[in-house]
């Protein structure tokens, strides 16, 4: 029994001075007097602050000789620790970029246009419009229905035209009578010019009678129906004004409606007149119509200035400038349009597509590929536009590989690269 009792004090004893010589090691061999599991709670109770424990400072403290000093994930050169070291560069995997269609292209200077820029509107030409008129008398009633924009093709019935219950009755009829009566006398006069009967003026005269007496029934009978006579449009356009209501009385020659084909368009644009001394240079013009944000070109569409306007009224200070241009189903007249007068070409230019600039609080910004994932975003001053480039004032010398197409989608992977990365510093 003794020698247990012994054995069992041994014991303690030895886990006394392990316990001892383990809290020395603890307090001398790592500089803390506190667990690892303290540590942690006590740094998250301090926010990762760096602070002393007995003279030590844990701005970067170690476990076992391992440091976890803050460290940097360098790519591309460029440090992405707490967020991007630098906000105006943004990562874009090249994957994501070629979904997106973005592309980039050296910049370098060239030819620019002057410009003016003012508003306009689309008209018709004055020869590309027909007037639809009535052949017949009578009461009009729509062949179809019919409302400015209806389109109408070559030889399609518009309206109807009916004398049936009027006092000279259907003209159909009354050029049928006066046909066969002509042909009779005609028929007539061609046998007894043989036999001398009747003279060769008589013979003349009556067969002039039959002539016309037949090709106005034929031109009135091609067009006679049922309900009376149609009258159908001349050419293949659509209706731009419809002049006359169902049951209104025409006479022959009354207007009832007009047609344009669309062949053949102007614009018009309006120019304040202080700006007549710079009109000389204009020779051609861009324009967006109000529905639209494609750009046409007037001599992309075989256009060319007709003129303009050589001086002002009391109730209109605007020149009116003037092009001609081949219609197209997407330009409607009447349209209302931006319009970009172009002048003579100024060499040496900074100029980069319109989609290439996005904005940002009434700043402008285009984006520099660095390389296949990495992107700088550079403030630019503009100058002018002719609608489809902007001319660069600043922020760009040439040399630049500047995204051309796809400029929103950078400027949406920027806000993205706005969340601060992960980092190891405590």
């Amino acid at each position: 029994m003794k020698q247990h009792i012994k054995t069992f004090l041994l014991g303690v004893l030895c886990s006394a001075t392990c316990y001892a010589l383990s809290s020395c090691n603890n307090t001398t061999g790592t500089g803390h007097d506190h667990s690892h599991s303290e540590e942690v709670h006590e740094h998250e109770a301090h926010n990762h602050e760096g602070h002393d424990h007995e003279g030590h400072s844990h701005d970067a403290h170690s476990h076992e000789g391992h440091s976890h000093e803050g460290h940097s994930h360098d790519a591309h050169g460029h440090s992405h620790g707490e967020g991007n070291a630098n906000p105006d560069e943004i990562t874009l995997s090249a994957e994501s970029a070629a979904a997106a269609g973005v592309t980039a292209e050296v910049i370098v200077p060239g030819p620019f246009r002057g410009v003016l820029e003012v508003s306009g509107r689309i008209m018709p030409a004055p020869e590309d419009e027909t007037t639809v008129v009535a052949s017949v008398p009578g009461i009009v009633s729509y062949a179809a229905p019919l409302i400015e924009g209806s389109r109408v093709n070559d030889g399609s019935p518009m309206f109807t035209i009916s004398s049936r219950h009027l006092q000279d009755g259907d003209p159909v009829q009354r050029a049928r009578i006066e046909y066969e009566t002509a042909r009779q006398e005609y028929e007539r006069a061609a046998k007894l010019v043989e036999d001398n009967i009747v003279s060769r003026q008589e013979y003349e005269a009556a067969k002039g009678r039959y002539e016309t007496a037949r090709l106005t029934y034929e031109a009135l009978a091609s067009n006679g129906g049922e309900n009376g006579t149609a009258v159908k449009s001349p050419v293949r356009g659509y209706v731009k004004t419809c002049l006359v209501k169902e049951g209104d009385y025409v006479t022959v020659g009354t207007p009832l409606a007009k047609v344009v084909t669309g062949s053949r368009l102007y614009l018009k644009a309006d120019v304040s007149e202080r700006y007549l001394n710079r009109l000389p240079g204009v020779n051609d013009a861009n324009f967006r119509l109000s529905y639209g944000d494609r750009v046409y070109t007037a001599s992309r569409l075989g256009g060319r200035l007709l003129g303009y306007g050589r001086s002002t009224d009391e109730t209109n200070a605007y020149i009116p400038v003037t092009f001609a241009f081949n219609g197209t189903e997407e330009i409607i007249p009447g349209a209302f349009a931006q319009v970009w007068l172009l002048s003579a070409e100024r060499d040496g230019v900074i100029s980069l597509p319109v989609e290439a600039v996005t904005e940002s609080q009434g700043h402008y910004f285009v984006y520099i590929k660095l390389d296949e994932t990495c992107y700088k975003k550079q403030e630019v001053t503009l100058g002018a536009t002719d609608g489809q480039r902007y001319e660069i004032l600043s922020g760009i010398k040439g040399g630049e590989n500047v995204v051309t197409r796809g400029a929103t989608h950078v400027k949406l992977a920027s806000a993205g690269n706005l969340i601060p990365a992960h980092t190891h510093n405590h």
